[in-house]
């Protein structure tokens, strides 16, 4: 028989099977039924060309096959490429990426975790701005939650993929300082409102231990945003021999404030990234970074929260080791400075 232009009901399929909706949607989840009347009935769905609505078959086997990803601020390239990867690995293990953007607001990113968990998402992976927020303990209760990057208030998520911030602070500042910068502007997306964050507080000791002058400044991963502040920085008197950015994408805006300036790099200010976007391959200069591989950490996250959504994986805490990509962009601190 042909298939509808328009979507079978249950009830049709239970006209044409002489049964009950109920006995057929039972029939359908191959239970209360023999298998008989169940193989009668997925033939009889088959050649009517049902197909169970998505919310409906997941309130009946309470799962959506969906996975929240809840990005802190897709203005950063390398979180693009975070939700790209997550969203790929988890297809490919019949599941869907439910992507929400949470535009660097810590707020914001708290009420689309609530609706995340009000969509019925069978688990959510997050690279938070607000990690020690008391919700996360809360969610974790109720639906497996697994975290990116730092480690969640409470303890209660399924898993974390964290970062090593202390290596991959110290690679990059003693880089720095091996090249004889000791006048050094840090540029981070952490606000007040995510105070102590593990990477921050690392600069700080590591400021002491070095025995640097390092200024720590907020800045937004957006091009425009991280540029204006790139600017202000830049044009301090004395000016910083050397900017570290928490992520590429305010490395961006760093070089256009470069430019806009008249400055070379790393000629009269080195620059250093912190997430090895591929793009910044491709920079004048190439930029020097931290690598984090992002592959493996996409793996483990997905491989973390679907083991815990099929209950056959405790918690689990992978460390991610990160190296230092050296290219051109960071050099020697100019003499007259």
């Amino acid at each position: 028989m042909p298939r509808k232009s328009n979507r079978t009901t249950i009830r049709e399929v239970a006209k044409a099977t002489g049964l009950s909706p109920a006995a057929v949607s039972y029939a359908l989840r191959g239970i209360q039924t023999s298998e008989e009347t169940q193989e009668r009935v997925r033939r009889a769905a088959e050649e009517l060309g049902y197909e169970a609505h998505p919310i409906a078959r997941a309130l009946a086997s309470g799962r959506s096959d969906m996975v929240g990803l809840l990005c802190g601020s897709l203005e950063d390239f390398w979180q693009q490429s975070l939700a790209v990867g997550i969203g790929r690995e988890l297809l490919a293990r019949d599941r869907y990426a439910l992507i929400l953007d949470a535009g660097g607001d810590p707020q914001r990113e708290l009420d689309l975790a609530r609706r995340l968990r009000d969509q019925r998402v069978d688990g959510i992976i997050v690279q938070p701005l607000d990690p020690s927020a008391p919700l996360w303990a809360e969610l974790g209760q109720t639906l497996p939650v697994v975290s990116i990057g730092d480690a969640l208030h409470g303890g209660r998520s399924k898993g974390e993929v964290v970062f090593d911030n202390r290596r991959g602070v110290t690679l990059a500042l003693e880089h720095l300082h091996g090249l004889g910068h000791r006048r050094i502007a840090v540029l981070t997306s952490t606000r007040a409102s995510t105070p102590d964050r593990p990477a921050d507080v690392h600069v700080n000791s590591e400021a002491e231990r070095l025995k640097a002058d390092i200024t720590v400044v907020t800045a937004s991963q957006a091009l425009e945003e991280a540029t204006l502040v790139a600017l202000d920085v830049l044009s301090a008197d004395p000016r910083p021999t050397a900017v570290f950015c928490f992520s590429d994408s305010i490395a961006y805006g760093v070089y256009a404030a470069t430019r806009e300036l008249g400055l070379a790099v790393p000629g009269d200010v080195s620059v250093c990234g912190y997430d090895s976007h591929p793009m910044s391959a491709l920079l004048t200069p190439p930029l020097t970074t931290v690598d984090w591989h992002i592959d493996g950490i996409v793996h483990s996250a997905v491989r973390v929260v679907v083991g815990a959504i099929e209950g056959k994986q405790r918690r689990r805490r992978i460390v991610c080791e990160p190296t230092l990509r050296y290219r051109s962009s960071t050099g020697p601190s100019a003499p007259h400075h």
